[in-house]
């Protein structure tokens, strides 16, 4: 029978981190409210970086998240760097496009096996998998703690790193730690064919809503680390220190967390995005997974987020094997460690003087940015971040609005799981996202 009188509420969204409610009202067949409510508490990260040097921001922001703590203190180092006016080398780059491999798969594989799965398996959660499903739990749990390991050998802790910071490294990986990172990742192309094997026989919503994509993109690797910023609707380039020019964010009076728009009314990032955009730079691994998956660009369904994910799964591990391969066969030059403090006779190699510094980076839910404005000094003055939950928060009330009249055929349990479905899709960091607090003045 048709809805044409619904009301759904649910309070503290599970499956997704931090608080967030889903409202849906219809009204005689026609929907009068279908939003994404965000209530979590807001923070101000950007307000505790004020006044602190670019060699500790690293060490602030890697706390706003304890999911992407790798790619917020990655974002703060090329801020750092960018403001300072210094370039890393060629092993620090691939040291720390390793790190955002290691956290990349940790986080898909989280969402893929255990926020993802349960729904299209008709579970409640992952709990009652480890009666159907119990091997590849405790495959997808072992490979995770593998990720956490690899983190902490080359970064010092998983959570948040202490080795990496702007110039560098505080502590190089070993050869044996080198060789010993190759045989765990060579242990996870077998797992991951599994993971593959799986998502084979799931079945997502068949939902669809054309919608922009932004992402990085770069013109001889898939972006993750470094590139410039590009939209399936602008088709050109957008230098990182204009990321204003597309991301434009603005406020609405459901959620404490900014929502974001460019040429449409919304736009989507995450690993739907950069597929969608940089299909023709993944490695052959990768596309022999989209393949198996049957997967198709441009894939205007955000439910495809996750297969994107497990793509991504795979390009991210053979990318690691091929850097480490690299740095076994050339050596690790440990000449390259610096101190977490320069040295006052260090300070030449920077080139400080009071200007905007931004540091782009891909994290697992979408394009991250990271603006500081430093004096002289190195000292942060002003600091922006943005955030790829708040980017993507009009594109999930815009897809629901589109996707609740379509299946008002339904029955009410079935209309919210999709509604609750939809929304973990994305994947989003709601924590992360909260900067907004509205303070009315009594007068």
């Amino acid at each position: 029978m048709s809805q044409k009188n619904l009301n759904i509420n649910v309070e503290y969204l599970t499956r997704v981190e931090g608080h967030g409610n889903i409202v849906i009202n219809v009204k005689e067949g026609r929907l009068q409210k279908c939003e994404l409510q965000i209530i979590e508490a807001p923070r101000f990260f950007e307000a505790m970086l004020r006044n602190r040097s670019i060699f500790e921001a690293q060490h602030i922001t890697s706390r706003i998240c304890g999911i992407c703590s790798t790619g917020h203190c990655m974002a703060s180092i090329k801020a750092s760097e960018d403001a300072a006016g210094f370039t890393p080398t060629q092993q620090t780059v691939l040291l720390r496009k390793l790190l955002l491999h290691y956290e990349t798969m940790d986080s898909h594989l989280l969402h893929a096996a255990f926020l993802v799965a349960p729904d299209a398996l008709g579970a409640p959660s992952v709990l009652p998998l480890l009666s159907t499903h119990k091997a590849l739990v405790l495959m997808v749990l072992g490979m995770k703690k593998d990720y956490s390991d690899l983190c902490d050998m080359l970064a010092g802790r998983h959570t948040h790193p202490i080795t990496v910071c702007p110039r560098g490294f505080t502590k190089l990986p070993t050869k044996k730690e080198l060789q010993k990172t190759k045989d765990i990742l060579i242990q996870h192309k077998a797992k991951l064919e599994k993971i593959v094997d799986l998502f084979t026989t799931l079945k997502l919503p068949s939902f669809e809503r054309e919608t922009e994509y932004v992402a990085l993109t770069h013109p001889d690797e898939y972006a993750f680390l470094d590139g410039e910023i590009t939209t399936t609707d602008i088709n050109s380039l957008v230098h990182p220190h204009d990321y204003k020019e597309v991301i434009h964010e603005f406020h609405v009076p459901h959620s404490t967390s900014k929502h974001s728009k460019n040429k449409r009314d919304s736009y989507m990032v995450g690993a739907l995005a950069r597929v969608n955009i940089n299909f023709d730079k993944l490695n052959k691994q990768a596309k022999a997974v989209a393949t198996a998956l049957n997967f198709r660009t441009p894939s205007y369904n955000p439910f495809m987020n996750t297969v994107a994910q497990v793509i991504e799964c795979a390009y991210c591990l053979y990318d690691a094997l091929a850097i480490v391969d690299h740095l076994l066969k050339v050596g690790i030059n440990y000449d390259e460690v610096v101190s977490s403090w320069p040295k006052v006779d260090e300070w030449p190699a920077f080139k400080c003087k009071a200007r905007k510094g931004v540091g782009a980076v891909e994290v697992p839910r979408g394009t991250l940015i990271h603006e500081y404005t430093i004096n002289d000094r190195g000292i942060i003055k002003n600091a922006n971040c943005c955030i790829p939950t708040n980017q993507n928060l009009a594109n999930i009330d815009l897809d629901m609005k589109k996707m609740i009249p379509e299946i008002l055929d339904k029955s009410k349990k079935e209309i919210t799981l999709l509604a609750e479905m939809l929304v973990r899709a994305y994947d989003p960091c709601i924590s992360c996202s909260c900067h907004l607090l509205n303070v009315e003045f009594m007068e």
